[in-house]
C-alpha cells in the first residue's frame, strides 16, 4: 500500500487520512484489525445496505482502504437544513429497521447487551451517518455485532439524548429542543414501551465506556429514570 495523504478527520481509535481519487484510509492508531469490520461492510454492500465500499486492507488489518463518500453527517446535514429534521428522523429508524431485518454473519460475535441474531450497529446515531446525492450512508462499524435490535435502537435513543456537546447557554438550548424533536420524531417508529425495557441494561453497560463524561453518564441514568425502567 501507498503513503496516505493529509489527515481528514481523527476519531476515537482511528485516523482517515487522504488516498487517491475517491478513496481513504483509515489507520488505527493502537495497531487494531479492521478485518472483522471490512467483512461486515462487504457484507452489507452485497445485501443492498448503504455503505462504503472496501478497497484494500493490508496484512495486519490496521490500514483499511474505502470509498470516500460525499456528504455531511446527519447532524450537520439537519443544522443547514432545520425544517428537514422529522424526515431525516425517520430516515434514521429505517436504517435501523433495514439493517436489522439481516440475519448475523456467523464471523461477527454477540453483542456485548442483550441477545438475538439480527445485525447490529451498536452506534447507530446521525454522527455515523453520511447524507450526500446518493443518499444516506452509514460509517464506522466498529462495534458491529449479532444481537437484539431493540438494543441497538435503545442505544440510539441513549445517545441522541444525552450526548454532550461544547456551546454557549443558548446554544445548548437550541441543541437541547432540536434534539427532543429528533428523538420523539425517531421514536414514532418503534413501539416505545418495548424499547425501554432493555434501557437499563444498555445504560449500565455504555456507562462504562471511559469517552462518557460525567456529565453524559448523569443525563443517561436521569434518562432511565424518567423512562420510569424497573430494574
Amino acid at each position: 500500500m501507498r503513503a496516505p495523504g493529509i489527515l481528514l478527520a481523527s476519531g476515537r481509535d482511528s485516523d482517515i487520512f487522504e488516498y487517491g481519487p475517491h478513496q481513504v484510509l483509515r489507520r488505527s492508531r493502537e495497531g487494531r484489525s479492521q478485518l472483522t469490520e471490512a467483512r461486515t461492510m462487504e457484507y452489507l454492500r452485497i445485501q443492498g445496505y448503504p455503505v462504503p465500499e472496501v478497497i484494500e486492507i493490508d496484512d495486519t488489518g490496521r490500514d483499511l482502504v474505502m470509498e470516500r463518500v460525499d456528504g455531511v453527517t446527519m447532524v450537520d446535514s439537519i443544522a443547514k437544513a432545520p425544517w428537514t429534521l422529522r424526515r431525516r428522523a425517520r430516515q434514521l429508524a429505517s436504517l435501523h429497521q433495514q439493517l436489522h431485518a439481516l440475519e448475523s454473519p456467523d464471523f461477527l460475535r454477540a453483542a456485548p447487551v442483550g441477545h438475538g441474531g439480527a445485525l447490529v450497529h451498536m452506534d447507530l446515531h446521525p454522527l455515523n451517518v453520511l447524507v450526500g446525492p446518493r443518499g444516506p450512508v452509514v460509517i464506522d462499524w466498529t462495534g458491529a455485532a449479532r444481537g437484539d435490535p431493540a438494543v441497538d435502537v435503545v442505544v440510539a435513543w441513549v445517545l441522541m439524548s444525552t450526548g454532550q456537546a461544547p456551546v454557549s447557554r443558548l446554544e445548548a438550548m437550541l441543541i437541547r429542543a432540536a434534539r427532543g424533536l429528533l428523538v420523539r420524531s425517531f421514536l414514532r417508529c418503534f413501539d416505545r414501551r418495548a424499547l425501554a425495557a432493555t434501557m437499563r441494561d444498555v445504560v449500565t453497560w455504555k456507562v462504562q465506556d471511559p469517552h462518557m463524561s460525567h456529565t453524559e453518564v448523569a443525563a443517561m441514568w436521569r434518562l432511565v429514570e424518567r423512562e420510569g425502567v424497573s430494574g
